[in-house]
């Protein structure tokens, strides 16, 4: 490491930093709370199940999206999600196949009576807004993108963090805060410290967000190469006027794959299927493969098994990188983990932004010193003169 190589990597570290501090920081306050979303919801849930005896038998899928059609005259389903634990459904429903999101309906549905328990149509709740604000700042693609790219800034500045760490720490212990030599010092090496700390953790919530960034081209890719090679004896069918048993769909996919379970259905025309296929995503039934998804293809008009097969690495990438993000795998304990390794990365943004406003002062500081102490000079030399 020569003195240049350090200090290109330094220019580096405080670019990358300064961009994306802000948006990290905002990212980091609105991620601690949708980390314990699953408990918030669980506290703030309107669609309590009524008891009801355990043998009560379940009614179709059918009737299910029957009955959040009738609550919206004039829609069409495009969902339809499994809770993981409970007999309810969550039905989504559109006036169309790819309507703007505000404009979707989504009810969650009490499968022993088909009663509609709670409408989820919360667009202005506290968790929805920090939502949004994670993922795409209200707008859209170009946020979630931007977003991205800012994960990235973050993964360079932690990069060229390590990299002139290392050449720092040659004369001092691991861990050392010279709390008694300035409070600038002190926060340097907290500032330090904690980013090393945090290395491991930043570097894998940030590359996963990033990934997550990426999911509607990620899904258009797919669209276009997989599902396009999977439907390709449908091409050029319209969307079917009518739809066959939703319900008769699901026993079909799972009787194709023996031990999975369904995840969610996704009708005709939606970004998640093809215009004339139902395709049912299934997933595994253990811990380890709970988390991949493959979709089976279902003839929506005969109700025929058309075609199933695995997700490509990026689609699995994807996949496994949203409830890594979130600290999603190892229950609560897990969970309280990523928050506090959240508060240290807030630590950390932080002081990096204090140090720089200091040393920015201290700079300026000693510029004006020197003006004045030039000024001095030159006023005792005007003495002198004359």
């Amino acid at each position: 490491m020569t003195n240049r190589t350090i200090r290109i990597w330094t220019v580096i570290h405080k670019w990358t930093s300064l961009i994306c501090t802000i948006f990290m920081l905002l990212l980091c306050l609105t991620g601690l709370p949708l980390i314990f979303h699953d408990e918030i919801e669980a506290l703030t849930a309107e669609d309590t199940l009524p008891p009801m005896p355990a043998d009560t038998p379940l009614k179709s899928l059918d009737e299910a999206v029957a009955s959040a059609l009738a609550t919206y005259p004039g829609e069409r389903p495009l969902f339809l999600s499994f809770d993981v634990d409970r007999p309810v459904v969550n039905v989504t429903t559109g006036p169309g196949a790819r309507p703007p999101v505000s404009q979707m309906h989504i009810s969650a549905i009490d499968l022993r009576t088909t009663r509609i328990l709670a409408d989820l149509n919360d667009d202005d709740g506290f968790m929805h807004v920090m939502l949004r604000l994670h993922v795409d700042l209200f707008a859209g693609l170009p946020g979630e993108l931007f977003l991205g790219f800012m994960g990235f800034l973050l993964f360079l500045a932690t990069l060229s963090g390590v990299v002139i760490y290392a050449p720092f720490m040659r004369k001092l212990s691991f861990g050392t805060v010279r709390a008694g030599r300035g409070r600038r010092l002190k926060w340097l090496d907290l500032h330090n410290m904690l980013g090393i700390v945090t290395l491991m953790w930043v570097v894998v919530v940030g590359l996963t967000g990033v990934i997550n960034t990426l999911s509607v081209p990620l899904v258009a890719y797919w669209r276009a190469n997989e599902l396009a090679a999977m439907i390709a004896p449908y091409e050029g069918k319209p969307v079917p006027e009518r739809f066959a048993s939703v319900d008769a769909a699901v026993r079909t996919a799972m009787d194709a794959a023996p031990g999975m379970r369904p995840q969610f259905v996704a009708f005709p025309g939606v970004r998640f299927s093809s215009n004339h296929h139902y395709a049912v995503w299934l997933k595994g039934a253990t811990p380890a493969t709970n988390r991949i998804l493959t979709p089976a293809l279902i003839d929506a008009e005969t109700g025929a098994f058309t075609d199933m097969r695995s997700m490509p690495w990026y689609m699995l990438a994807l996949r496994l990188s949203q409830p890594l993000h979130f600290g999603d795998y190892g229950g609560l304990p897990m969970k309280i983990l990523w928050a506090v390794l959240d508060l240290l990365t807030i630590v950390i943004l932080g002081s990096g932004l204090y140090l720089w406003i200091a040393r920015r002062r201290h700079a300026q500081g000693r510029v004006q010193d020197h003006a004045a102490a030039g000024s001095g000079l030159r006023a005792i030399a005007g003495e002198a003169a004359e």
